[in-house]
């Protein structure tokens, strides 16, 4: 079996409505995207000969996820009230509704199933939100 793995990193913030402690509150960080990619056979021929896939192919894409995020602050759909979200606007601020909770958890899955989406042969993704701190998604087939 071969495995490429790749990553991307954006500096976003978020918060855990609902949640008790710390980071019920809006906080950043810097969040690391790894996609790891498998397969059992490299190319036989043409320009991708003795690949699994082309670097560059899943390094733009987890890059695109990655800028995505950037610089934004995250949030879960209706965790926010409509006054809240609309004064932020009014500031020019990036916001990004999402329709779960912002864990890494979620983020990894996410991120997986956009990449499968794509035809990528995932093996797993994982989200680092502190360089201690990371979930991974993967599927077992």
């Amino acid at each position: 079996m071969y495995y490429l793995k790749t990553s991307a990193a954006f500096d976003s913030a978020h918060f855990l409505s609902g949640y008790e402690g710390k980071c019920a509150n809006i906080h950043g960080h810097h969040w690391i995207i790894e996609a790891v990619i498998s397969g059992e056979a490299l190319q036989e021929s043409g320009v991708q000969r003795g690949m699994l896939i082309d670097f560059g192919d899943i390094k733009r894409e987890v890059r695109a996820l990655a800028d995505s995020f950037d610089h934004a602050l995250i949030y879960e759909e209706n965790t926010l009230k409509k006054a809240t979200i609309d004064a932020l606007c009014a500031e020019n601020f990036h916001l990004i509704p999402i329709p779960f909770r912002p864990t890494a958890e979620n983020f990894a899955m996410h991120f997986f199933t956009i990449l499968k989406a794509k035809d990528f042969p995932v093996k797993s993704v994982t989200v680092y939100e502190t360089p201690e701190n990371c979930a991974t998604y993967e599927v077992n087939e």
